[in-house]
């Protein structure tokens, strides 16, 4: 008797063990698949930053600790790569959320022809990035594309250079390039919350005798708030990492005016073929973009709290 009973309460627990696996179970493909192809290069990525990895040197793959930072901390072309990712970065996000605001407002308005406007505003975010570079790269050439002219005839430049061979406007050009095909991020993303906006309050608005401006800074912006945090944050993380326009457009030249810390990172990693220091490089850069991110997300709640 006292036998059954235990078979019968080892059954029940394996049967409750069973049921408390099962979504487990079923999430574990997925769970495997991301361990897989994210957290483990994320790993030997970290730990390449720890050892010395040069695929020149057949002795190198020892541990060296912090050597790599302190090298980093005396590197001068790493500091002027910080300053150019700044500039770029800050650059490109505001640019490109002021004037992808201003067309996410004109779609929103009906007009005849709205949907092949909006799928040409999308048009640019389908343009491989290797192929923009190079289109732009083209456009800023004396010789075949037409901006150089332009600009001279409007006076912005004294003569039809090339600015991506002067190193005081060399890093306009792939700020320029970027901006045309990141534009149509921040359009649809936030022309998609400008539609779920109620459209009644802006009539409740307009009756009570607020003007256009009074509509857009207390209905609009309110509701925008969340969406921009999160659009501006993604950009910024990924135009942070975006390295593509500056490595075709301008290779990081003249002078390294144009070098950002992720295409230092290339250099050091497929040029230089030292991987160690380009892993350490990369990890001091998602410190910092980490730090930004929780900034940013602690910002947001802020704001949805508030509402």
């Amino acid at each position: 008797m006292t036998a059954t009973l235990e078979r019968g309460d080892r059954r029940t627990f394996l049967k409750r063990m069973a049921d408390a696996s099962e979504p487990y179970l079923y999430s574990a493909p997925a769970l495997i698949l991301i361990v897989a192809v994210m957290l483990v290069p994320l790993t030997l990525g970290i730990s390449y930053a720890f050892r010395d990895i040069q695929l020149l040197n057949p002795f190198s793959g020892g541990f060296i600790g912090l050597d790599h930072f302190q090298a980093l901390g005396r590197d001068a072309d790493f500091y002027r790569a910080l300053k150019n990712t700044l500039w770029w970065t800050g650059a490109s996000v505001v640019l490109q959320f002021t004037f992808g605001l201003i067309l996410a407002l004109l779609l929103d308005k009906p007009f005849y022809g709205r949907g092949l406007a909006q799928a040409l505003v999308f048009l640019p975010w389908a343009v491989p990035s290797f192929l923009a570079g190079l289109n732009w790269a083209w456009l800023f050439n004396p010789v075949i594309g037409p901006l150089p002219h332009w600009l001279f005839s409007m006076g912005v430049l004294s003569e039809p250079n090339n600015i991506l061979s002067d190193p005081a406007l060399a890093m306009w050009g792939p700020i320029i390039a970027n901006v045309w095909w990141g534009i149509p991020f921040f359009a649809i993303t936030l022309l998609a919350a400008l539609q779920a906006i109620p459209r009644d309050l802006y009539e409740a608005a307009s009756i009570d005798g607020a003007g256009p401006f009074q509509r857009f800074w207390s209905i609009t912006l309110p509701f925008l708030a969340p969406t921009m945090a999160i659009t501006i944050l993604l950009r910024t993380v990924w135009i942070s990492n975006f390295a593509d326009l500056i490595i075709v457009m301008t290779n990081g030249g003249p002078a390294d005016r144009t070098q950002i810390v992720a295409s230092y990172i290339f250099t050091q990693a497929f040029r230089r073929l030292d991987f160690g220091y380009a892993s350490a490089i990369a990890l001091v850069l998602l410190v910092l973009l980490m730090a930004y991110s929780m900034l940013i997300v602690l910002l947001r709640q802020t704001l949805l709290n508030k509402d």
